[in-house]
């Protein structure tokens, strides 16, 4: 339904400039729907944890288990016994995006990513809309939705149960609405914006810094009369969809907000994610001292600035969008963009530089994305005139040859990531069915959720500790097996090798890839899942 709001918002505002604008928009949305249900069609499996945690959750929720979890990939916040509450840790909006779609067509992978192709449309919109404003130009706001469409990495993640569609698509329009918003002095572009924000909270935990944002674009240096309702308006918006979520939240954990969130900006490694018992303090992150908690900085924002250019800017985009960014820094339309692009860059480098490194940034960035792509197409048409003018260029005929060679790049560089990783996507199963394990089995293995969606076997993930940690968590869980492969923590290193196994572990099998042991005792107890 504020996909249908958006979708009309940004119709209405670019009939302003030029009906011809309003009729591109319906065909901007159907192109990228029909290459969305192409390439869709195309991915067999969700392909990664967070895809394949996002759509056990709801699948449980469409077989009438409710909003719970029948693996653990954290022991942060984690209660004994399985299946536990869902979502403590990650957010739900993707869960219940995939809801509606298996609940609507049928319970299967593919129905969940029928619905996440909307919100793919409404960003390649965004992106026009986006063109359209900046560059007057319907030219550059059809190559601005090209370079979004085709996205280059972010390209075959449109089209999964993960976050990058649902808080690309909410990140960017309250960005783009808190713009507007303060160009006009219009607080009910404020209620989309946070509304929107809200949505995009309900998709990533980071998406609070939306909700900053946009009350910073609305107080700062605005009149009072004009700058607290537009604060006013966006908040309360925000807070209205928030608050069942809290309630939720508040009810099973104590605290409005998901457990250990904070706690990631002190980690060491990322393997700490699964510490158990799990422990992540200041003290312990201090107690690494200041070289170390430097140098991994320097690092994260090594990474960073190559994922920067990579994925956010395909490359031979970023000198384009960084020459727009400058030159139209005095825009109110780019405001919020351009206070939240520096703001997650150094959150996701400076305070939560392992996760943020890891990924992050990739996944919070897509709210970046139309931006991004509409600078570029604005700043290779603002070369293009200067070099027509210098070099006595035919200009339309530069355009077309430079404008289609962007897009040809952005086009190859997404298939070919495309190819990638539908590859690996598609044949990410044969390893969790070829372990053979009983149907019965709770077993302890890196990669929980996919071993629940291909198998329907309850897990929880292997930990970063020694295995001696493995006896507590088999009577807290009721673990009956341990799958260890050659991306085990360290601490684990002597389980691979098969050396100091702890007496309650019998072993089963290893063929150098995957080693299998039996827990001679469990515990807990075990419901149906």
């Amino acid at each position: 339904m504020l996909c249908a709001f958006a979708n009309q918002d940004v119709s209405m505002l670019l009939s302003r400039i030029a009906p011809v604008y309003r009729r591109d928009v319906p065909r901007v949305a159907l192109f990228a729907l029909l290459i969305g249900a192409s390439a869709a069609a195309l991915i067999d499996h969700p392909g990664y944890t967070d895809a394949f945690y996002y759509y056990n959750a709801a699948q449980r929720m469409a077989n009438g288990l409710g909003m719970t979890d029948a693996n653990i990939w954290t022991y942060i916040g984690a209660p004994a016994g399985l299946p536990i509450p869902s979502h403590l840790y990650w957010q739900p909006l993707s869960s219940i995006i995939a809801f509606g779609g298996l609940s609507l067509f049928g319970i299967h992978f593919g129905a969940a990513q029928i619905a996440f192709l909307p919100l793919y449309a409404l960003i390649a919109v965004l992106s026009y809309a986006l063109g359209a404003l900046l560059g007057k130009s319907r030219r550059v706001a059809w190559l601005a939705a090209l370079l979004t469409i085709f996205s280059g990495y972010y390209f075959p993640y449109w089209f999964t149960t993960s976050t990058i569609a649902p808080f690309g698509a909410f990140g960017a329009l309250s960005l783009l609405s808190m713009g507007i918003g303060r160009k006009r002095r219009a607080w009910a572009w404020f209620i989309l914006s946070g509304a929107c924000a809200a949505l995009a909270h309900l998709t990533r935990s980071d998406g609070l810094l939306l909700l900053i944002v946009m009350l910073i674009v609305a107080l700062w240096r605005t009149p009072l009369r004009s700058g607290v309702p537009m604060a006013l308006a966006g908040a309360l918006a925000y807070t209205a969809l928030m608050a069942p979520w809290w309630l939720r939240t508040l009810a099973l954990t104590g605290t409005p907000l998901p457990v250990g969130g904070l706690e990631t900006a002190f980690m060491r490694s990322y393997d700490e994610i699964a510490n158990y018992p799990p422990q992540i303090s200041l003290s312990h992150f201090l107690d690494w001292g200041l070289e170390n908690i430097l140098e991994s900085r320097l690092r994260a924002l090594g990474i960073n600035l190559m994922r920067f250019v990579g994925e956010q800017g395909m490359i031979v985009l970023v000198p384009l969008m960084l020459l727009s960014a400058w030159r139209k820094r005095m825009e109110p339309i780019l405001s919020g963009f351009l206070l939240y692009a520096p703001l997650l860059f150094g959150l996701m480098t400076l305070v939560f530089a392992l996760p943020g490194a890891r990924g992050g940034l990739f996944h919070s960035g897509a709210a970046l994305l139309p931006f991004w792509a509409a600078l570029g197409a604005v700043g290779l048409q603002d070369v293009l005139i200067e070099a027509a003018q210098q070099r006595r260029w035919r200009l339309s005929q530069a355009k077309i040859v430079f404008g289609g060679a962007l897009a040809a790049w952005a086009i190859s560089l997404s298939l070919m990531v495309f190819a990638n990783k539908r590859a690996d996507w598609n044949h990410s199963g044969a390893f969790y069915q070829a372990l053979s394990l009983p149907s019965e089995a709770i077993a302890m293995i890196n990669d929980p959720p996919a071993l629940y969606y291909f198998t329907g076997i309850m897990s929880v993930v292997l930990p970063n500790a020694p295995p001696s940690s493995i006896s507590d968590l088999a009577a807290r869980y009721g673990v009956t097996h341990v799958v260890l492969d050659r991306n085990h923590t360290k601490p684990m290193e002597t389980l691979w090798r098969r050396q100091d196994v702890p007496f309650f572990l019998d072993h089963l099998y290893y063929d150098g890839k995957v080693r299998i042991y039996r827990v001679r005792t469990q515990g807990a107890s075990r419901e149906v899942n």
